[in-house]
């Protein structure tokens, strides 16, 4: 153990790829976003729409959790869940989130803050309805964040949902949706060298528009 605490104490990884200047990136912050994510596809960068999405419930208690992006349209940003499941709870309690995309090939990550609310109902089904079959069964066969007494229990349980659903589409099950995340603060942070790294902000203002401003590593 002692060893594994060494290594992550001792592990000096600098940042070389590029600089990031406030005067090339677009005044609208979204913009920006497309112009980072279309290069992220390109550069086929791993998972490049997995996000992490934090909450806080009405405790106070932070929670936060890796899901894919599938939509997003001006300064609003789409994932899909169980609305019975943790995170879901969380918002209905508080929804004020923050959403986090780390791409480690190209040493960028876009951190966006904003309120998320139900997407409509025409949105989430026709979401649902492009899924596999496989994956339309599990949102009926897993009741997200529950405690189960076993593997074996969920397994069963999807070959029961399976049997009662035995076509393709399945049909909508209105406790699973999607949550769109309204944006009005966005971070683009690029690795630099010797920690001295280039952090662009934008803040929305209460007339709609954008300041734009660099942050201190």
């Amino acid at each position: 153990m002692e060893d594994i605490k060494k290594i992550i104490q001792n592990i000096r990884n600098d940042f070389n790829n590029e600089e990031l200047n406030e005067l090339h990136l677009p005044e609208n912050p979204f913009d920006a976003f497309v112009e980072w994510m279309k290069e992220a596809i390109q550069k086929q960068v791993p998972e490049y729409n997995a996000m992490v999405v934090s909450t806080v419930n009405q405790n106070l208690q932070p929670s936060s959790r890796i899901v894919y992006l599938r939509d997003y349209e001006k300064d609003t940003f789409t994932f899909y869940c169980n609305y019975l499941s943790k995170k879901s709870r969380d918002i209905q309690d508080n929804n004020k989130v923050a959403l986090l995309f780390y791409w480690i090939p190209l040493q960028r990550q876009i951190r966006i803050e904003g309120i998320a609310k139900k997407s409509p109902i025409e949105k989430s089904k026709s979401y649902f309805e492009s899924r596999p079959y496989e994956n339309q069964i599990s949102a009926y066969a897993s009741v997200q964040s529950q405690k189960i007494a076993s593997r074996s229990e969920l397994l069963k349980k999807f070959e029961e949902y399976a049997q009662k659903f035995p076509t393709y589409p399945v049909p909508y099950p209105e406790h699973w949706g999607g949550w769109d995340v309204e944006a009005h603060y966005y971070e683009f942070w690029q690795g630099r060298p010797s920690r001295l790294h280039d952090r662009i902000a934008y803040e929305k203002q209460k007339d709609g528009s954008w300041t734009k401003y660099r942050l201190s590593p």
